[in-house]
């Protein structure tokens, strides 16, 4: 098919970019109705989002970016909002189904919501201005599933060392997504308190172990306000969107080694155009253009041609990505021969 020169394409609709507002609507709903009603968000990501990503396919060529980003900003808002929703519904629901199998199913729909209306957003608004109200927004969003230290980690080390040996939040060649779970989590942890160590700052001095502290303390006032079943679905939503979360870290870096001090190119980071992705995830798959300008907002990143490319979107690479030798096989031969030939397994 001919390409359309890029003056006379139109930007696309911000409109398809409310449909990620589904998941977290529908997980809201299912802990207020409850009944099977709770499994929606899990259901979603598991069965309808993979459906959904084949069904929508990609784009041939991609839009220009629209000259205002006020709806897309609006829309960061909304999903923090909403995330707060989700999880206040969930501790209702706990409140009334406590230590039920719809306590559970709630806690993981909601770890669901957490991983894109939480997580997610806190990632593009951790880029902005510190101490902005952007900033803090995205901070809270990240006490709600307690992982306060990412910001750190990710601004300071992943975005300067990622696919090097120095990045905890890189996946190696061959690195399974549980092994890489198990090893990443503690590390990033470590490396975010040690990038303010470096600095002098130690103790509560460190912003890593006040915010360790913090969410000690909203965890305790969750289990002595509302009880031992409210903190545990509280905990296994955050457990669950932590999870999301390195999943995502595993497959946006797995096996595109370079060397420290070596340049970041495009190469170095996966690529996903699948439309389901892009607009209920913020346009999170078009990861190579984000590394190599962590500035630019979600909606104005681009593709780029010669990226390496996972075989379909972030939905669908799960059920690869779970099971070890089945993601070997999909993915190893796609990682660029030049990186491929060069790295040791």
């Amino acid at each position: 098919m001919k390409e359309i020169p890029d003056q006379q394409l139109k930007p696309e609709p911000w409109g398809f970019h409310l449909l990620g507002l589904g998941p977290v609507l529908a997980v809201i709903g299912g802990n207020v109705v409850g009944g099977a009603w709770v499994l929606s968000g899990i259901v979603y990501m598991l069965v309808i989002a993979p459906i959904l990503d084949l069904a929508f396919g990609k784009a041939t060529q991609p839009r220009p970016p629209r000259a205002s980003g006020r709806p897309f900003e609006a829309l960061l808002y909304v999903h923090a909002t909403l995330q707060f929703a989700a999880v206040c519904t969930l501790l209702y629901r706990a409140g009334l189904d406590a230590g039920h199998w719809t306590m559970w199913g709630g806690a993981l729909s909601t770890g669901v919501s957490s991983g894109v209306s939480g997580i997610i957003v806190a990632h593009e608004l951790g880029h902005r201005k510190p101490r902005s109200l952007g900033w803090w927004i995205g901070r809270l969003n990240l006490l709600t599933v307690l992982y306060l230290h990412f910001t750190t980690e990710h601004n300071h080390t992943h975005h300067r060392h990622v696919s090097t040996t120095m990045d905890p939040a890189s996946a190696r060649r061959g690195e399974s997504l549980w092994a890489f779970v198990i090893r990443t989590i503690p590390s990033q942890f470590q490396d975010a308190a040690q990038v303010h160590a470096i600095r002098g700052k130690t103790g509560l001095q460190n912003p890593v172990h006040r915010g360790a502290v913090v969410q000690i303390v909203v965890v305790a006032g969750v289990w002595s306000v509302m009880g031992i079943p409210a903190v545990s679905a509280f905990l296994a939503q955050a457990l669950f969107a932590i999870f999301l979360l390195e999943y995502i870290n595993y497959i946006r870096h797995y096996g595109l080694h370079r060397e420290v001090g070596e340049r970041q190119t495009e190469m170095h980071s996966w690529q996903s155009e699948e439309r389901w992705s892009r607009w209920t995830l913020l346009e999170l798959t078009r990861h190579p253009a984000h590394h190599l300008k962590a500035s630019v907002p979600f909606w104005e990143l681009k593709p780029y041609p010669n990226a390496p490319t996972l075989p379909t979107g972030y939905y669908g690479c799960f059920w690869l990505a779970v099971v070890p030798p089945l993601w070997r096989r999909m993915v190893d031969g796609r990682i660029p021969s030049e990186i491929r030939n060069s790295a040791v397994d």
